[in-house]
């Protein structure tokens, strides 16, 4: 996996998240570099957390869906962490 694939994937999810929320320019994603894993950490303005959560999870849920095709792809695994206000790192 190369550098580039990794900022293909925060990109991808940026762009995904941006798509969803009233507020674009809040979104951030962080990447956090595990053994084989990487957590993809989403932050968005609390007012939009709901939006990329989704009813009963749904939106969230159809994101990782697409986060584990592409962890199939690129024989590395991403995880997805939506981070609410108060939650620190």
């Amino acid at each position: 996996m190369t550098q580039n694939d990794m900022v293909a994937v925060d990109e991808l999810v940026r762009e995904i998240a941006r798509a969803l929320v009233d507020e674009p320019a809040a979104v951030e994603v962080q990447s956090v570099d595990r053994a084989e894993t990487t957590i993809l950490r989403l932050r968005v303005a609390p007012e939009d957390v709901g939006k990329v959560i989704g009813k009963q999870g749904r939106t969230a849920r159809s994101v990782r869906t697409i986060l584990g095709a592409v962890s199939m792809k690129l024989h590395h695994r991403y995880t997805l962490d939506i981070l609410e206000e108060d939650d620190e790192g």
